[in-house]
């Protein structure tokens, strides 16, 4: 087994006081077969936890307000995590969410040509060995490139222009996957770097329910499957279920933000 400290840290800074604002926050991570939350602890300031539930993919949501007039909010998570290596197999479905439900195309992770074309070349014996095969080849099609693409981005986007980050990774595995007639999600969540422990943002991968194995998570921008130094904290249809932070405000003041990301081996 492996204990993970993670300290999770966004601050906004707004140039004018925010009459009123709301954030839905999914940063708590899931205790299941592999993973167990030993602690976790969520501090707001500038701001005020509204509620806390548990949204239809079994995701932790924090409904955060702001304090009238602040110019700043800062949200602070951090726990320990222990992970037990299950090779990337997360089991059976559980939750509110119909299994069908995940071969459903969304916007963000629609097919077109660019993904039938890569389904059409993956290669293996068996689901799993061409879900594999899958996100080698979608490695090499999509470069790992901070700051090219955009949030907005769907899976076809990041095939047609080469590049991308995690989330266009885990977009176009599951449009593919889905095209397989698969059910897939998006996973976000905590990844321990093996050079550094700090970090500038969260992490992304998908997984994949297969038949024999039940959910099975494939992380493509590293071409191999979670071990214990992934922590899985919200899961989705795509990147809008599970972002860690989402929400509107009123006002016109303009907004700077800054995230900072610590995982490290307890």
């Amino acid at each position: 087994m492996t204990t993970l400290k993670i300290r999770h840290t966004t601050r906004y800074e707004y140039d004018a006081p925010v009459p009123y604002a709301l954030q839905q926050i999914r940063m708590t991570p899931k205790s299941f077969r592999s993973q167990n939350v030993i602690r976790w602890d969520t501090r707001v300031d500038g701001g005020f936890i509204h509620l806390s539930f548990d949204d239809y993919h079994r995701n932790k949501v924090h409904l955060v307000g702001f304090d009238t007039g602040t110019t700043s909010l800062t949200v602070t998570c951090e726990g320990e995590v222990e992970m037990t290596d299950v090779q990337g197999v997360v089991g059976p479905h559980a939750g509110f969410a119909p299994l069908w439900l995940f071969r459903r195309p969304t916007p963000l992770t629609a097919c077109g040509d660019g993904c039938r074309a890569l389904v059409a070349t993956a290669q293996g014996d068996n689901d799993l060995d061409r879900l594999h095969d899958l996100s080698a080849r979608i490695r090499d099609a999509v470069a790992y490139e901070t700051g090219q693409s955009l949030i907005t981005w769907t899976a076809e986007d990041a095939l047609r222009e080469g590049v991308g980050v995690c989330q266009d990774h885990a977009h176009v595995f599951i449009a593919c996957a889905r095209e397989m007639g698969l059910p897939a999600r998006y996973v976000s969540g905590y990844l321990m770097m093996n050079d550094r422990i700090d970090q500038e943002a969260t992490h992304a991968w998908a997984e994949v329910h297969i038949d024999s194995l039940g959910w099975v998570g494939f992380d493509i921008s590293n071409v191999i499957s979670p071990d214990t130094r992934y922590v899985r904290v919200a899961t989705g249809l795509d990147y809008h279920d599970a972002a860690p932070v989402s929400g509107f405000r009123y006002g016109t003041a303009s907004e700077s933000l800054s995230v900072g990301v610590q995982v490290q081996q307890q």
